[in-house]
């Protein structure tokens, strides 16, 4: 089955957003240090990310960027969420799909699954 990385700090939406996705079937990888996102993703080899939009020490806006700069990693779709309407700033930077917090489980997942078909 697909893996997904986590990116978000707080600790109840990962552990919530692991249990939803681990029950479809999804492997799950998260952020253990947040100084080194890039080198996490280049070791995890996720088939997706989904990334909060405000992280400590960094920012997902210029997270996106790095990753999507990144020959080895520019190919993997990344979901920025955020609790503010940060859409275009996300799109813009080259992440691949926005979702404003509160979102739907299902909504999610579709967008999850949307993304992994396209890869497949």
């Amino acid at each position: 089955m697909a893996k997904i990385l986590i990116v978000d700090d707080d600790h109840t939406m990962t552990v919530l957003l692991s249990t939803l996705l681990g029950m479809e079937g999804y492997e799950i990888a998260t952020i253990q240090d947040w100084s080194k996102v890039l080198e996490t993703v280049q070791m995890e080899h996720p088939d997706l990310i989904l990334m909060d939009r405000f992280l400590p020490q960094s920012d997902g806006i210029d997270l996106v960027r790095t990753i999507k700069a990144d020959p080895s990693t520019t190919s993997i779709p990344v979901l920025m969420t955020s609790g503010m309407d940060v859409e275009e700033r996300c799109l813009e930077a080259g992440a691949d799909a926005f979702l404003l917090k509160p979102y739907s489980p299902d909504t999610l997942l579709d967008d999850i699954k949307s993304y992994l078909t396209e890869r497949s």
